[in-house]
């Protein structure tokens, strides 16, 4: 056994998304979202779940930081429903939403938890898709106008901040693949909002720092790594492909004031084109203060012409797959992140999503998930490696605290350390839990 240890400035946490744990859609003024919409039209969803009532911690959200102060954590990453605040998107505010968020991070501070704040989780109002959603840039402007309303409310509550979570989510997998809402499948569109995501990012940014908002703000995007199968330059190509358009196409622009020329090039070859104006990319390059990185899978692949619009193929090395069927490699953890830090410079770095989707239930009262132990392990090990590599890893924020709403998959799919009976809404601490309570107390873990 080797003993990998953590400074004790080291941050811990947990994540969870207003959609997908909140419920009481209709309650306290919130106004529907694209995902109230998207979850309740037959056949997007699997199984025709939604997030009605997902966890209900909207009436549970005590129970909820009580189990976090069991686990120890230093964090709590939540997103704010921007439709619990601006029912129609922008406008009249609606009070008995920022109570609720009130009611949340006071106990968070009460409890010595340190609330993380995601500004945008996906629930986009559904009064502004009627209006074109992110392909208008009204939207840009509605987004700015609820970052203002947000920072100065809680000013001096929340010190850390993060504008979009995964924006290839919001624009390439949400209106090209159309897998998420609102389900378009048009690339032109999708390069546009990947677009208009970065310049809302940018304001927000630019408006934190003008109205000298105590603390620290980022965003969150979600990355992979694809080993190229082979030397060959057709696989090498292919796998910077793979993943240019999750790591540099929104990368660069906040880090280099550019979009990648070969993405442009690949993307122009397929009929989508930016349509940037003047202005635009001085406020995408805002300086932030550090960056959130989502991790969950990597794996081998190989040129295809026939796969898809990237043409990237990939390769079933014969590594472990979670219930959701993502390959488990944390070696592509820890080579991601060396290649952010070589690539970006040594812009602090907080973990803000990993975890697994592993499906194991309630037996005799307890869940063993000795498969979720052994993933968090490694990509923690592989997080110590960075560190030690030179990376300026912050902190490590796994997802999720509980089991929820996974998005598509509705229910079918668990990632939390703490399973919840959706009948019941039972909440049963796993056995993940009680290891990383143990890793989040001590510091250190034995590999």
């Amino acid at each position: 056994m080797a003993i990998i240890e953590f400074g004790e400035d080291f941050r811990w946490g947990v994540a969870t998304a207003a959609y997908q744990i909140e419920g009481g859609v209709t309650e306290g003024g919130r106004g529907p979202s694209i995902w109230d919409t998207f979850s309740h039209t037959p056949g997007k969803v699997l199984n025709g779940d939604n997030g009605d009532v997902a966890c209900d911690s909207y009436h549970r959200f005590d129970e909820d930081i009580r189990l976090m102060k069991e686990l120890g954590v230093d964090v709590y990453r939540f997103s704010v429903s921007w439709p619990r605040i601006f029912p129609n998107g922008k406008g009249e505010v609606n009070q008995e939403g920022l109570d609720y968020y009130h009611r949340l991070v006071d106990e968070l501070l009460a409890n010595g938890i340190e609330p993380m704040c995601t500004l945008y989780h996906w629930d986009l109002p559904q009064a502004l898709q009627d209006r074109g959603g992110w392909n208008n840039r009204e939207t840009v402007e509605a987004f700015v106008a609820y970052a203002e309303l947000m920072f100065r409310e809680f000013s001096g509550k929340i010190h850390s901040w993060l504008t979009i979570n995964e924006p290839w989510c919001v624009s390439f997998l949400s209106n090209y693949i159309g897998a998420h809402a609102p389900g378009n499948q048009d690339l032109g569109l999708a390069v546009t909002i990947s677009h208009h995501l970065l310049l809302a990012h940018g304001k927000a940014v630019a408006k934190f720092r003008e109205m000298k908002t105590g603390g620290k703000i980022g965003f969150a995007p979600n990355v992979t790594w694809l080993e190229a199968y082979s030397s060959s330059g057709e696989d090498m190509e292919a796998c910077r492909r793979g993943m240019g358009w999750m790591i540099d196409w929104f990368l660069d622009p906040v880090f280099n004031g550019k979009y990648p020329a070969f993405m442009v090039e690949w993307f122009a070859d397929h009929g989508a084109t930016l349509a940037i104006e003047e202005g635009d990319m001085e406020w995408i390059q805002q300086p932030v203060d550090f960056i959130g990185i989502n991790y969950y899978e990597s794996n081998v692949a190989r040129h295809n012409k026939d796969s898809g619009m990237l043409q990237v193929e990939g390769i079933d090395m014969g590594y472990k797959k979670t219930d959701i069927g993502w390959y488990i490699n944390a070696e592509g953890f820890y080579k991601v992140l060396t290649f952010i830090a070589d690539k970006y410079g040594n812009i602090p770095i907080y973990i803000t999503e990993n975890g697994i989707c592993i499906n194991d239930g309630v037996e005799k009262g307890t869940v063993d998930d000795q498969r979720r132990i052994d993933y968090l392990k490694a990509h923690v090990t592989a997080v110590a490696r960075s560190i030690k590599s030179g990376v300026n890893l912050k902190g490590y924020i796994t997802w999720s605290l509980l089991d929820n709403f996974e998005w598509a998959e509705g229910y079918s799919k668990r990632f939390g350390l703490v399973h919840v009976n959706y009948r019941t809404l039972e909440r049963t601490k796993k056995e993940s839990f009680y290891w990383y309570q143990k890793l989040v107390n001590n510091h250190w873990l034995e590999v």
